[in-house]
């Protein structure tokens, strides 16, 4: 299914221990960050983020994919792949998988030059990093658009 603008949309960012989430305006236009759920395993993660899903009537998500810097994949990506599948498979919305390099990096940057102490910036680094991802995706498809 390609983006359509309009739809509102749930980009994340999938970690280890956290999964930033952010969420689009309805017409597709910002990305804010949501919140960052704490990972307690895909079935549970699944099952919040469907929760957020319905809440904020999303029509689909944006994943962020971890990409080497050379362009290929590693076993981060391979896991995200999985949880792609799972999310489309149990939420029966459409996943977009998006090019991440770097947005955590970015992400920690803006933090650092808003000098947010780096004990807050823990707690919040995965949610920018989400809306940067999704940000991201939606200026490329408003670009193909115009």
């Amino acid at each position: 299914m390609l983006y359509n603008r309009g739809m509102r949309l749930l980009g994340l960012d999938f970690g280890t221990k956290r999964i930033g989430v952010a969420l689009s305006d309805e017409m597709g236009w910002t990305a804010q960050g949501l919140t960052v759920i704490q990972r307690k395993g895909n079935e549970k993660d699944v099952e919040r983020i469907g929760r957020l899903v319905e809440e904020n009537q999303v029509e689909g998500i944006v994943l962020g994919l971890p990409l080497n810097m050379d362009g290929s994949e590693g076993e981060s990506a391979e896991r995200v792949r999985k949880f792609a599948a799972l999310l489309e498979d149990r939420l029966q919305v459409a996943v977009h998988l998006w090019d991440e390099r770097l947005t955590s990096w970015e992400a920690e940057g803006i933090l650092k030059e808003a000098r947010v102490k780096p004990r807050k910036r823990k707690q919040v680094v995965d949610k920018l990093a989400a809306s940067l991802i999704l940000k991201s995706y939606l200026e490329a498809h408003r670009e193909s658009a115009d």
